[in-house]
């Protein structure tokens, strides 16, 4: 059993108050401030020779500073990791009360002029700058052009009124997150016997659970008694809005106007039409808020010199400027749509196979699935069995062993010591939770990871990786600290015995994450601020996550996760061509459905005036009318749900998941050209994107590794479009 290194400063969660956290960030808060308070001033010009600060004790006081900063960055990242997976009332209220502070430190770090000076003085000594280690200078530059879109440069007044904004849309996108967290977990549909034909075993199953919930959570808050539990049926069928669920329902009830019903409130999720409440009382209804947000956006651009939002957003990407983002979008769209509208064809011509004349998007998953069963003869509840956890865990692991040298080994929670008693090793904030440590090919630490993979009440959907603790040291602090993330997921727990078992997009989903997770892991980087994930570009960031997904497309990658839960036997080759054979299947359709909430996404931050509501309603349904190619119901308030943009930060960046995929397929391409599995390209991948982190820009890491600017080529080909032999970068 590998033993646990200090330098990974885990965390106990078993004794992790909620209280204990909110006096921790507070008094991080209070050290930070009177550091910055003690700062002497330098002139305006940052000349050393006007002042007694030379560049090297400039450096020290930032070093300084950044140190003292870990105490932050670790109780509020504890905090706000605990609200997304474990979230509460007690946990919410004090992750929002802390908010409005949070945000006034973050301002007055970014308009504070000592501590900008201090950078500038580095900056201005070209012989001292010139000596610095390339991510220390590459994280101060990263860290003058913050200070510039925190107006530094601006008045007071504007300065005061940037401190406003900042605070209020903190609170805001975490209003609209809370909404979408309420009003999915609070709707939930008793279903009758006539309403569940066409499920799946595995489907009613979650069904069942999710039935054992509804009448644990009636029982707790009185709207069923006991004697109204007990005469219900056993087992309880209740379809939510909880992604295992609701896609169970949507892809296999033949009850239409159950999937319909289900479609309605999923996509009317904290809009007008959502009449569910908070714990308050208060409308769920995000409508308000995104107006707002847009509002305060604008007014940010305009303080700090830029048009519009998007100008901000696009001013710390790869992509130089609204045009160039919008041309590359709708040229992709123009390359997918003709494939799209063959998907869409073979859609509604099978849709009339099964009496549907009028196909609608509830029955799109529907009539996909049966597609994939006629044409593919593949069937995800079929493979489902093949891709145990388990096994697709053991599998990415030896996959990523293959490729860089690295091997996983899991931490236990629990050892047994010669006294025959048990000892807890690592904390988790929930049982489910599952905790590892990577090594390199010398058998070195080089960091920590949890699993959290499962959905359940109080933990926001989706998936997502945190980079909880970069790769950092100190050596006047003497201090060193390894790099930890929590990579999350939310899919089918396991059931009745038997393991979690995937279907193959959500293999996909765990294969994303644990690239963003190897991208904050396997960093050579100990400058925090670049390290990792830290300060790559925005649109940069999904490389190595999308990158990471080629080998759970792969025949040979395959073969190392799969295995029949029972059986032992690998995927069959005849479900194994199948799989493959359908991997674009739908990619037109899937392809502008992305395109349409990217440019929905760029059109509504570069539009000047702010649109209120109906101004946002009106963009996507203009975008949707330019791109899509089913029709959207009236009702749809997908945009009421976006967290992405809204309450992420992802804003005026969504389009990051297509550009991002350009570079992944076209790094890839390499593999395919010299081996999927070929040791020495895994080296030139992990040496020249993985392990530089942010130290470098984006687009030079990139050239390090395929020798060139990014091509289209391979992500049209990937995607199964026709190949105009365009250039983007």
């Amino acid at each position: 059993m590998p033993t646990l290194a200090p330098d990974l400063h885990l965390v106990d969660f078993a004794d992790t108050a909620t209280s204990d956290l909110q006096t921790q960030v507070t008094t991080a808060i209070d050290k930070a401030n009177t550091f910055l308070d003690e700062l002497t001033a330098i002139p305006s010009d940052g000349n050393t020779s006007d002042n007694n600060i030379s560049a090297a004790q400039a450096l020290t006081d930032v070093m300084t500073f950044d140190h003292i900063n870990l105490a932050l960055d670790r109780s509020w990242g504890i905090l706000s990791h605990l609200n997304s997976v474990m979230s509460n009332d007690d946990i919410r209220h004090v992750h929002h009360e802390l908010l409005p502070k949070l945000s006034a430190y973050g301002t007055r770090v970014g308009q504070h002029q000592p501590l900008f000076m201090r950078y500038k003085t580095i900056v201005n000594d070209k012989a001292f700058l010139a000596e610095l280690e390339p991510a220390r200078a590459r994280a101060i530059e990263l860290a003058l052009q913050s200070f510039e879109l925190s107006g530094v440069a601006l008045p007071k007044a504007e300065q005061d009124k940037f401190a406003i904004i900042q605070s209020q849309l903190s609170t805001l996108s975490a209003t609209f997150s809370d909404n979408i967290l309420d009003a999915t977990q609070a709707y939930a549909l008793p279903l009758k016997e006539e309403q569940l034909a066409g499920l799946t075993d595995s489907g009613l199953d979650l069904l069942a659970d999710a039935g054992k919930q509804y009448k644990a959570r009636a029982l707790e808050n009185g709207t069923l008694s006991q004697a109204d539990i007990d005469a219900l049926p056993e087992p309880f069928y209740v379809a939510t809005l909880n992604i295992p669920v609701y896609i169970a329902v949507m892809t296999h009830a033949d009850n239409r106007e159950l999937r319909e019903t289900l479609y309605r409130a999923y996509v009317t999720r904290a809009s007008e039409f959502d009449k569910h409440t908070n714990a308050k009382g208060v409308s769920l209804n995000n409508a308000d808020i995104m107006g707002q947000i847009l509002q305060l956006r604008e007014q940010k651009a305009h303080l700090l010199g830029f048009a519009n939002y998007a100008e901000v957003s696009l001013s710390t990407k790869m992509a130089d400027n609204v045009p160039e983002v919008e041309t590359f979008l709708r040229n992709l769209a123009t390359e997918a749509t003709p494939t799209a509208e063959q998907d869409s064809a073979q859609l509604h011509d099978s849709a009339k196979e099964y009496g549907i004349t009028d196909l609608q998007p509830w029955d799109s998953a529907y009539i996909a699935e049966k597609v994939k069963q006629d044409k593919f003869s593949l069937s995800q509840e079929e493979i489902r069995p093949y891709f145990p956890l388990p096994r697709v865990i053991d599998g990415l692991f030896a996959i990523v062993e293959r490729l860089y040298g690295i091997t996983v080994k899991e931490q236990q929670q629990e050892q047994k010591h010669d006294d025959n008693k048990s000892k807890k090793t690592v904390s988790r904030w929930h049982d489910e939770v599952r905790f590892y440590q990577l090594f390199d090919e010398n058998n070195h630490l080089v960091g920590g990871f949890y699993f959290d993979l499962f959905a359940r009440s109080g933990k926001r959907g989706g998936a997502w990786m945190s980079g909880f603790q970069s790769r950092y040291s100190h050596d006047a602090q003497d201090y060193k600290q390894l790099p930890v993330c929590f990579m999350i997921g939310n899919f089918t727990p396991a059931l009745d015995g038997k393991p979690s078992l995937l279907t193959h997009d959500e293999v996909l989903t765990l294969f994303h994450e644990f690239g963003h997770g190897l991208h904050h892991l396997l960093t050579q980087v100990s400058v925090g601020d670049v390290a990792g994930v830290n300060g790559v570009e925005w649109d940069a960031v999904e490389l190595p996550s999308q990158f990471m997904e080629n080998w759970a497309w792969d025949a040979e990658g395959i073969a190392l996760i799969s295995s029949h839960v029972e059986t032992g036997e690998p995927l069959p080759k005849d479900k194994l061509d199948a799989l493959l054979a359908a991997k674009n299947f739908q990619s037109g359709m899937q392809t502008l459905r992305q395109i349409e909430f990217a440019l929905f996404d760029l059109l509504i931050h570069s539009h000047t005036p702010a649109l209120d509501y109906d101004g946002i309603l009106s963009t996507l349904d203009s975008v949707r009318s330019d791109i899509a190619i089913m029709e959207t119901p009236d009702y749809n308030r997908f945009a009421n749900g976006f967290s992405h943009i809204f309450a992420g930060g992802y804003a005026a960046g969504y389009y990051s998941y297509k550009w991002a995929e350009l570079l992944s397929a076209d790094a890839f391409s390499k593999f395919e050209e010299e081996g999927i599995f070929n040791p020495i390209t895994g080296k030139a991948f992990r040496e020249t994107i993985l392990s530089v982190g942010g130290s470098l820009p984006a687009k030079t890491n990139f050239k390090n590794f395929r020798g060139r600017s990014a091509s289209i080529d391979a992500l049209l080909r990937h995607s199964g479009f026709h190949n105009n032999n365009s250039e983007a970068s």
